[in-house]
């Protein structure tokens, strides 16, 4: 297969991109191509195509996001809600300037380090503390939009719910991995919300095939188009959701003036080198510096070499994953309340100081290193589930989105307002404020603050600083790994893009190897374990990946095949 970028940019190309460790990656001068073909990258059919329908009216990516996300909220309610929280980066057509809005939850002005603790001091069990009031962050990701919307969109703020609004009030047909977890046995799918909305009239719940409506949902949209986001942040949405988060069992506390004091933030992207690409993502409070890091340790093995079939192929991968997770479980947190050691993280010298630890054998799990900058910090122990998606849209001006939204677990808390879940983002944070040795937790609770998230939206830049790709994932806390995956069979195997993603993953964090084992070789399977891996079934949603890499000018872009995703694209 063609090899189409050279294997690794020049120093000085390199140094032209990024001009220091974390900062954003804004070339010299690049070319800014004349017009580019419109693209649409999202885990549902319906999304997808409601997101092309803005283009296809001269929508920008910005527009084309806003109606994405409003029917994932309806069609894909285990992982995404209006309510959630989200990292969009944004990579601007003209300028080539890249831009992180971060719409991540924040905790109510009452929260307390001790809130998932019991009357002893003892972490609540995670099924206890996801269905609480308590573990709903105030929602980000309609503020955040808004934001955006107002610095780059083209159409009407209220033009661009109508495919969502109608869907919701004529009802669509469930689709077979929506019917698969609404028979589920996570926590929420008790949740008496959850079997309220999933219900048929005989009693018994609705299965793939069957039809859905949401008549509130859609009278919920016909307000946020006409009355803007005063729809959710005030009104009697906002109050529903305040009254139903201070409702037990363990009533949370948010109010009125938690929900209208929420901003989005703007931050620099944090960038770094994987081969003849540059990659940017999100800085904490998301896992972007532990992508770069895992990717730069990556780098320094020859795990291009060997490819797929080859069982050191997968220990490198799992080695590096450990390496990189010791220190981001660590290290992370929101940069607002803790001092995050990004430019170490990332610094080249220590990956390769990092690459080096990694042995013959996995034996046991690493400890987080030391980078430059790094501060005493205790071990952290967030579960992080799953219940996320991720989406990529490009416009003809090529601005480029590269979004990843959530509501954290499936059906977030199982708790409904007006025909949408609130998240339980705050069970993000550490349920214990320090470790068993006394030092503070980087990601504990504090009231304002936003929980360590491991979404890793992500864009890939050329030599020339010209668009190259786009990657994110759902997943929990395997986001990390499943994105790393993709880039290494993409990049350094010469997948096609679908392939890529649909190659098996692995997640390696501390003593837990996890992975798609029936999709692994038998001779992959026995190399591990000759190398003290002993892979384990993964659990959860698995992964969700869409990405895009553009290959001699052609768009190979793929949605994650466990998923339901698809790719629609428009005439250049």
């Amino acid at each position: 297969m063609m090899r189409f970028f050279p294997r690794l940019c020049a120093a000085l190309a390199c140094l032209s991109l990024i001009p220091a460790a974390g900062a954003p990656a804004r070339p010299t001068s690049f070319a800014r191509p004349a017009s580019a073909q419109p693209f649409v990258i999202a885990a549902n059919p319906l999304a997808a195509r409601a997101g092309l329908n803005v283009l296809k009216r001269g929508g920008s990516a910005i527009d084309a996001t806003i109606a994405i996300q409003a029917m994932l909220s309806l069609v894909e309610p285990q992982s995404s809600s209006v309510a959630g929280g989200a990292f969009m980066v944004y990579r601007d057509g003209r300028t080539g300037k890249i831009t992180i809005y971060d719409g991540r939850e924040v905790a109510p002005a009452q929260a307390s380090p001790t809130m998932f603790q019991d009357a002893s001091g003892k972490p609540l069990p995670f099924a206890t503390a996801v269905l609480s009031g308590r573990a709903t962050g105030v929602p980000g990701v309609l503020r955040m939009l808004d934001l955006a919307h107002r610095e780059h969109g083209r159409l009407p703020w209220s033009g661009l719910f109508g495919d969502a609004e109608r869907t919701a009030r004529n009802g669509f047909i469930v689709s077979p991995r929506l019917g698969r977890l609404i028979h589920g046995h996570e926590p929420e799918n008790a949740a008496p919300d959850v079997l309220r909305y999933f219900s048929r009239p005989d009693g018994g719940l609705l299965n793939a095939g069957d039809r859905l409506v949401n008549r509130p949902y859609a009278d919920f949209l016909r307000r946020l188009a006409s009355q803007g986001i005063v729809a959710l942040y005030g009104g009697s949405t906002g109050a529903k959701i305040v009254a139903r988060t201070r409702q037990g069992p363990l009533a949370g506390t948010m109010t009125m003036a938690d929900l209208a004091a929420y901003r989005p933030v703007k931050r620099d992207p944090v960038c770094g080198h994987y081969r003849a690409y540059t990659l940017c993502t999100n800085p904490p409070p998301g896992s972007g510096a532990g992508l770069i890091e895992l990717m730069q340790i990556l780098e320094r093995t020859d795990i291009a070499a060997r490819g797929p079939g080859d069982p050191q192929s997968w220990f490198l991968f799992a080695q590096a994953s450990r390496l990189m997770y010791a220190d981001r479980d660590r290290y992370v947190g929101d940069p607002a309340f803790v001092n995050v050691p990004v430019s170490g993280l990332i610094d080249p010298a220590y990956a390769a100081a990092r690459a080096r630890l990694i042995g013959s054998t996995a034996g046991d799990p690493p400890d987080a290193g030391v980078p430059s900058g790094a501060l005493v910090s205790g071990v952290d122990a967030t579960i992080d589930p799953t219940g996320t998606s991720h989406l990529i849209v490009r416009d003809r001006d090529g601005n480029v989105v590269s979004m990843t939204t959530t509501v954290e677990s499936i059906f977030g808390t199982g708790r409904m307002v007006d025909g949408f879940f609130l998240n339980n983002q705050l069970t993000d944070f550490s349920f214990n404020p320090t470790d068993d040795q006394g030092r503070p937790v980087a990601n504990a609770v504090r009231a304002g603050k936003r929980p360590r998230s491991s979404m890793v939206p992500a864009i890939l830049l050329d030599q020339d600083g010209r668009f190259a790709g786009a990657i994110g994932s759902a997943g929990g806390n395997a986001i990390i790994a499943y994105v790393a995956k993709c880039l290494v069979a993409a990049i350094d195997w010469h997948m096609p893009m679908h392939e890529a993603l649909a190659a098996p993953n692995l997640v390696a964090r501390g003593d837990a190897f996890n992975g798609e084992v029936t999709k692994f070789s038998p001779g992959v399977l026995a190399g591990l374990r000759q190398r003290g891996i002993d892979l384990q079934p993964g659990v959860g949603e698995d992964s969700g990946v869409t990405a895009v890499l553009m290959r001699n000018g052609r768009i190979d872009g793929a949605a994650d095949p466990r998923r339901e995703g698809v790719v629609l694209t428009l005439p250049r």
